[in-house]
């Protein structure tokens, strides 16, 4: 008989279950505490009972464990001296759609030389998330695999879903399942509906093809998430991050009977991926939320160690250091200082509130 199925597969290689993997890397009290709390505040935020403004920055995309860690612990000295205006989380992403072809992230091939060792990836992800966790430092990222939650969802206290896969039915039946509050980015070309329209479709109870805590396939039965929100980061017809895309984007979420909670990308379109303007775009969002625009619960920079980027070498000892592999990041100065930035302009903005009488 003629071969029909699995004309294209090179190999199935068997992973870890997730249970397994968690076993040997479990999340401490510490670790735990840090991703619940974190999410209550998120929670908090989206529905403005919490006036402080979220702040996710972090690299494009993590590629060194050791320069991720060497981000996180900066970060989260920065975090205990500005929480009170500011929650902060850091961007860890691993896995990384792409337009065309290139590098799938840390996840899919940690070591960056098309092995795909995924299992390893896996591995390495989790140590790297909990070892951020342990500093206090929520860990926010983007959820590509619709698998991949399994391994490391009690590690996340924030997560998206990419430009690319919005529209995505399965993205969309997955977040329902998620137990963190998500954002869904307008599509690459700029459509805010389809955002809208996701947020709408994942807080209802879906049912899917996933796998289990043991690695089984599974129908996978969800309740909902009710904690989906709308990131602006641009698109190929402009940027929409002034005032005016700002208002269209609420009045949309209100016409479909959402709370209006819009988190802006300070980078891709709306920096038109440059990274020297992501400075531009973070003070004018400021501004409009100093303002009392209350819709702008958040603000995403890509930040790295040092700024721009850089390509992926064939031998990688000739990577720089701290340097993105993706899209350009600003530095760290840049990032602490528009943090320092933001925290002192929302403090200047509330001493009205706080001394007025009661």
């Amino acid at each position: 008989m003629k071969r029909v199925e699995n004309l294209n597969v090179a190999q199935l290689r068997p992973l870890l279950p997730p249970a397994q993997l968690k076993r040997e890397l479990p999340a401490s009290e510490r670790v735990n505490r840090t991703v619940s709390e974190a999410r209550e505040a998120v929670r908090a935020v989206l529905r403005k009972r919490e006036a402080r403004l979220l702040a996710i920055v972090g690299p494009c995309s993590v590629h060194d464990a050791a320069a991720a860690l060497e981000y996180a612990e900066r970060l989260s000295a920065l975090k205990a001296r500005l929480e009170g205006h500011l929650l902060v989380i850091m961007r860890v992403y691993v896995d990384k759609p792409r337009t065309t072809v290139g590098w799938r992230g840390f996840v899919n091939d940690p070591d960056m030389d098309r092995s795909n060792d995924l299992e390893r990836g896996l591995r390495r992800t989790r140590e790297l998330f909990l070892k951020i966790n342990e500093l206090g430092l929520p860990v926010a990222t983007e959820v590509l695999d619709p698998f991949l939650p399994q391994y490391l969802d009690d590690l996340i206290a924030w997560g998206a879903i990419g430009a690319r896969t919005t529209e995505s039915q399965t993205h969309r039946a997955m977040v329902s399942g998620l137990s963190m509050p998500v954002g869904f980015k307008n599509s690459t070309e700029g459509n805010v509906q389809v955002a809208v329209d996701a947020i709408a479709a994942a807080s209802g109870p879906h049912t899917f093809l996933g796998i289990d805590e043991a690695g089984r396939a599974a129908a996978v039965f969800t309740t909902g998430n009710p904690d989906g929100h709308v990131i602006l980061r641009g698109g190929r017809a402009g940027t929409n991050y002034d005032a005016a895309s700002v208002a269209e984007a609420g009045e949309r979420l209100r016409a479909a009977g959402l709370e209006p909670a819009l988190i802006v990308d300070c980078s891709h379109h709306n920096s038109g991926y440059d990274h020297r303007r992501q400075a531009l775009v973070w003070r004018e969002v400021l501004a409009q939320r100093v303002a009392g625009n209350r819709d702008l619960v958040g603000l995403m920079l890509e930040s790295n160690l040092k700024g721009g980027k850089q390509r992926i070498p064939e031998n990688l000892s000739g990577l720089e250091y701290g340097v993105s592999v993706t899209d350009p990041c600003v530095g760290w100065e840049t990032t602490a200082a528009l943090l320092e930035e933001a925290h002192d302009a929302l403090a200047l903005a509330a001493e009205p509130e706080l001394s007025a009488p009661r």
